[in-house]
């Protein structure tokens, strides 16, 4: 983070640091959940309000970068809210992964008690029917997860955007100084050419003055003193 970012930007910065651990600490949690599914439901009503802070204040974060004064501040700190986006997309597929297995772990512990004195045929008729359950857990987390990735890609693909314009925007103003650096050299070029005429024009009256004097003064002793 950039030294000058400021205290808020810092204090924002920690609270994302720490809701980000809370967050993968219960993921941990619902990975470990031994069930029922309202622990589950309990637990997940828990990261999803996590979530919710985490995505508020990552969103302060990049509000605060837009307002930065330095271009280099603000690209620093845009770069740090890419990061945490791809890291909260890290962190929703480790929750889905965990919620897709604990509840497989409950269903099938709740399957096995229920399948406890019943005959072998009506077994094998429920484990089908719980894989194909499973498989269709796993395609629609696949699917949410697939669906996420993509958000996340449209993002990344703004946020390069977004540097692509300013950068252009840099170029164009150093463009701007380069042509007001030639036009102040060549009024400087022109001043001093015109202190050197001005010298001349100076160097030339003074003659033209003294050839003047020197004129009169010859008439005037012509005539005062034809004599001499």
């Amino acid at each position: 983070m950039a030294a000058a970012a400021g205290v808020p930007v810092r204090v924002c910065h920690q609270e994302i640091v720490k809701f980000d651990l809370e967050i993968k600490a219960a993921v941990q949690d619902i990975r470990d959940c031994p069930g029922p599914l309202s622990a589950l439901t309990e637990l997940n009503a828990a990261v999803k309000e996590k979530f919710r802070h985490l995505r508020g204040r990552i969103q302060e974060l990049e509000q605060m970068a837009k307002e930065q004064d330095k271009e280099s501040e603000k690209q620093a700190l845009l770069r740090e809210v890419d990061n945490h986006k791809k890291q909260m997309l890290s962190n929703q597929v480790a929750w889905r992964k965990a919620n897709l297995a604990c509840k497989i772990a409950i269903d099938n512990s709740e399957k096995d008690q229920l399948l406890q004195g019943r005959d072998p045929l009506r077994q094998r008729k429920t484990t089908k029917e719980s894989l194909a359950e499973s498989a269709s857990n796993i395609t629609e987390s696949l699917m949410g997860i697939s669906r996420m990735m993509s958000q996340q890609v449209q993002q990344s693909e703004e946020t390069v955007q977004t540097l692509a314009n300013s950068s252009r925007t840099i170029l164009e103003a150093n463009e701007e100084f380069k042509s007001m650096s030639g036009t102040i050299q060549l009024g400087r070029k022109l001043i001093t050419k015109y202190n050197r005429r001005e010298l001349t024009d100076k160097l030339l009256i003074f003659l033209a003055l003294a050839l003047f004097l020197a004129t009169v003064l010859y008439i005037l002793k012509k005539r005062l003193f034809p004599f001499l």
